[in-house]
Formats: C-alpha cells, sequence, structure tokens
C-alpha cells in the first residue's frame, strides 16, 4: 500500500520547505507555498448584503463562506461569516474588495490580519535590554509585595525580604522581574496608590540598582507606574488593559516603556461574580483591541505593546482551558502574548490543590501555552519554570523536514 502522510504545515516558510523537498522548481513554490495553508476567517456583525457579496467572491476563487441561512433574504440586520479558503485565495479576495468602494475597510481589515497571524517573532526594547520575541520564551518572575495575595500574600511583604527574593529570581533565570503592591485575588477591594507606593518604591529602587534585567510594575494607576518608573521600573502590567485609568497611557508613552495590556472582565472585586460571556474570544479581543488603540491614540510605540488574555480575571474553569488551548488565536492583534498561569486557582480545581501545590499544574498549563503562541510566562517558581521552558522552546523550535 502506498504511504500518505498529513503534513502539519504551519507557516508559509515550512510549505515552501516541502516542496522544494518535493522538487517543485522555486518559480513554482512562490506560487503555490500561499495554498498550502487553510485559514478560517470569521468576520461578526455585517450587513447581509456584504456576507453575500463575501460568499459569492470566495466560490468564485474555489474557497467558500458559511452564512446565517436568513442571510439570504437580508431578513436581518446584522450577521456573523465564516469564510474558508487557503492564503492565496485570501489574497486575492482583498484585492477583489479593492473594485466595491464600501468594502474598501473590510479589504484593510483582511490584509491587515494575514498579516498579523504570520507574525511570531517581535523584537521587545527595554532601557536595560532588548529581547528577540519569538526566539525564545521570557520568564517573568512575580514578586508579590502585598499582605494578602492569593499564594504568596505577606511572604515578601518585608522590603529586605522582597529584595533578596526578587535577587534569587534573576539568578534562578528570570528575564523580568513584575513587582506588585495591590492584590488582585478574587474579591479583593481597590487599594490605596499611597499605600501601594510605599510597598513598592523601597523594592523597585533597590533592586533597580543591582539588578541587569528590567523591572516590571503590576499597577493599573498612572501615579503608581510614574513614580515606579523614576524609582527604576522600565515596564508597566496593567491588569485592566488601560480600562481603568486613562492616564496611565500617556505614562507609557512619556517614558518610552513597554506595557501589558491584559483582559478582565469588570474588576478584581467582582470579576467571579456570575460570569457570562456571550462570545470569550470575540469579547477578550475586542476588549484588547481597544487597550490597543488607546495605546496607539496616547503615542505609545505599537512595537511595546504586549497582550494578555487574563487567565482567573472574570473567567470560568472551561474559560480558562479553551483560552490556553487556542491561545493562538490572539495571534490576530499582531502583538507579543504574555500567559500568567502560575498557582491559579483553575489549577487547583483540578487537581484539588491548594496554591503551594499547584507547580505540576503550572508547568503543563505553562508548556501548553508556550506552544500555542505564548512569548513571555509568567510564574512564581522561576527555577523550575525556566527548566520547563528550556524543553518547551527545544519543541517549539526543532527544525528540519522529514
Amino acid at each position: 500500500m502506498d504511504l500518505i502522510r498529513c503534513l502539519p504545515i504551519r507557516d508559509v516558510q515550512e510549505a515552501a520547505i516541502w516542496m522544494e523537498k518535493v522538487g517543485v522548481d522555486p518559480t513554482g513554490i512562490e506560487l503555490m507555498k500561499g495554498k498550502a495553508l487553510h485559514l478560517n476567517l470569521k468576520i461578526e456583525g455585517i450587513p447581509p448584503k456584504w456576507a453575500n457579496l463575501l460568499k459569492q467572491e470566495m466560490l468564485s476563487l474555489d474557497g467558500d463562506a458559511a452564512l446565517d441561512r436568513r442571510t439570504l433574504d437580508c431578513s436581518i440586520s446584522k450577521t456573523d461569516v465564516l469564510l474558508m479558503g487557503t492564503q492565496k485565495q485570501f489574497e486575492r479576495l482583498i484585492h477583489k474588495l479593492e473594485s466595491y468602494p464600501y468594502l474598501h475597510s473590510l479589504g484593510r481589515s483582511l490584509a491587515e490580519t494575514l498579516k498579523n497571524i504570520s507574525k511570531t517573532h517581535f523584537t521587545l526594547r527595554c532601557r536595560k535590554k532588548t529581547f528577540y520575541l519569538g526566539k525564545r520564551t521570557l520568564l517573568m518572575g512575580v514578586l508579590n509585595v502585598t499582605p494578602d495575595s492569593f499564594s504568596d500574600g505577606g511572604l515578601f511583604l518585608d522590603p529586605s525580604r522582597a529584595v533578596e527574593h526578587g535577587l534569587k529570581m534573576a539568578e534562578e533565570g528570570a528575564d523580568l522581574i513584575d513587582i506588585g503592591g495591590e492584590s488582585t485575588r478574587p474579591g479583593s477591594k481597590p487599594l490605596d496608590a499611597e499605600e501601594e507606593l510605599r510597598r513598592v518604591i523601597p523594592v523597585i529602587r533597590s533592586l533597580s540598582k543591582r539588578l541587569n534585567i528590567p523591572i516590571s510594575i503590576d499597577t493599573y494607576k498612572s501615579k503608581v507606574a510614574q513614580a515606579a518608573i523614576d524609582a527604576g521600573a522600565e515596564m508597566i502590567n496593567d491588569i485592566s488593559g488601560l480600562h481603568f485609568d486613562p492616564e496611565l497611557s500617556k505614562v507609557a508613552s512619556r517614558e518610552d516603556v513597554p506595557i501589558i495590556l491584559m483582559h478582565i472582565r469588570g474588576t478584581p472585586e467582582t470579576m467571579q461574580k456570575e460570569v457570562h460571556y456571550e462570545s470569550l474570544f470575540s469579547e477578550i479581543l475586542r476588549y484588547l483591541r481597544e487597550g490597543i488603540e488607546r495605546a496607539e491614540s496616547s503615542g505609545v510605540d505599537p512595537e511595546k505593546i504586549i497582550i494578555d488574555p487574563g487567565i482567573g480575571f472574570g473567567k470560568t474553569l472551561e474559560h480558562n482551558l479553551l483560552l490556553i488551548k487556542n491561545l493562538s488565536e490572539f495571534r490576530i492583534l499582531g502583538k507579543p502574548i504574555l500567559l500568567g498561569t502560575s498557582r491559579k486557582s483553575f489549577i487547583g480545581k483540578i487537581l484539588n490543590a491548594e496554591p503551594q501545590e499547584r507547580l505540576e499544574g503550572t508547568l503543563a498549563s505553562t508548556i501548553v501555552g508556550i506552544l500555542h503562541g505564548a512569548h513571555i510566562v509568567r510564574c512564581h517558581d522561576v527555577a523550575q519554570a525556566k527548566k520547563a521552558i528550556a524543553v518547551a522552546d527545544a519543541i517549539r523550535l526543532a527544525s528540519g523536514i522529514h
């Protein structure tokens, strides 16, 4: 019997390599490589007239489009459409949409989408270091200077102990240290900015003088972020994705520092109450896109924006699992992806384990996230995570066609 293989071709570069191995000439490779990638792009909330036209054009290109049955007679005002085709067919569709004045913007959005989903490598410039994301996964060590964080509250409230732990994480291989002074565990209430500053500034000031790796300030308050940067921090990690304090984007722009935009449903105090989404991924993508637009409109360098789907921040167990499993969907935003699963409650529910007993679950979820597109992972247990990341990266970056 003849041997048949199903090839896992992930990008046009892999497609070209396989075609070269078969013996295709260079001209043929250039013509065909885009046909090896099949894409399923869902466009939401467009007029039925547009959806019908897209179906017609995709069929003419030997692709297809799945429509709501009510779209044909235009009995609904808005509809979703699932476009199915190869990358080459989508490129031709974008060209055809140029002949429809009212579809120019949709064509541009599709072109931007194709560009974004092909991005796997990014350059992230901090003051002390420049990172080349995609070559290896970065490890962000967690340093909570709080009395009440869910897994390590009170352990590092004393500044000297916090500094000692930060130095230890750097020795163990952390690429970044994320320092936070306010607990954002489910049900937690907002903390006064002055108290947050009292907790984090001495630690940041001391560590920034002794470390050669960047320090991130975990805050959603512009006042705290500015003071932290003045003390030596060079990155902002905002759990609100620029939805709590509009001035925060101005700080990031003015200081020219990277900013992490995370999704949260509600606030830490309310986020786990009656958790419900009409469409989990659609709502998170819209939220993150709003944050990106706010950042860029304030002058933040587009190459200094990182996104985080916010595992555990207003999500159920099932939501968290789906986000990790389908993390690659966030490539559509064209930004590096940070994933933080360390010791979180969804792991505790699966393993029936307390926070300090969730190491194995943390490492398993971290590895899955890396294989699905995470560029940075945030962990409490740096030494163990560093080893797990090395193995995950070795698998992810394995090259060669066999």
